[in-house]
């Protein structure tokens, strides 16, 4: 079976760092995209960010965490992660990451939920002022 967990969020202070962790189960990782999506209570779900499998290795990001967001893998541990520093009270969302359809993120719509099949359950992140 198929599956996505996140970990890693909670509350954190404006200006500090957590890292979100993805971890799968039930098919290899590293052969896949891993894209981090966010959605705050009322919005859009936003794409944040997106790796490509290890063959590639390319990644992206949103602008509004360009700088700020990195993304990385450890193919041993099966596992994505996600460094949040400097985090903003805009960065206050429930995080997802979710399995792509392809080899590499695509530079004209990583962004895009369709682009992805497998979506975990979501770990909560709070940012207070």
């Amino acid at each position: 079976q198929v599956q996505l967990v996140e970990s890693g969020g909670g509350l954190v202070q404006s200006g500090g760092s957590l890292r979100l962790s993805c971890v799968a189960s039930g098919f290899t990782l590293d052969v896949h995209t891993i894209g981090w999506f966010r959605q705050a209570p009322g919005k859009e779900r936003e794409g944040v960010s997106c790796i490509s499998s290890s063959s590639d290795g390319s990644t992206y990001y949103a602008d509004s965490v360009k700088g700020r967001f990195t993304v990385s893998r450890d193919n041993s541990k099966n596992t994505v992660y996600l460094q949040m520093n400097s985090v903003k009270p805009d960065d206050t969302a429930v995080y997802h990451c979710a399995a792509g359809r392809t080899y590499y993120c695509s530079g004209y719509g990583w962004w895009a939920p369709s682009e992805y099949e497998s979506w975990g359950q979501g770990t909560r992140v709070t940012v207070f002022s």
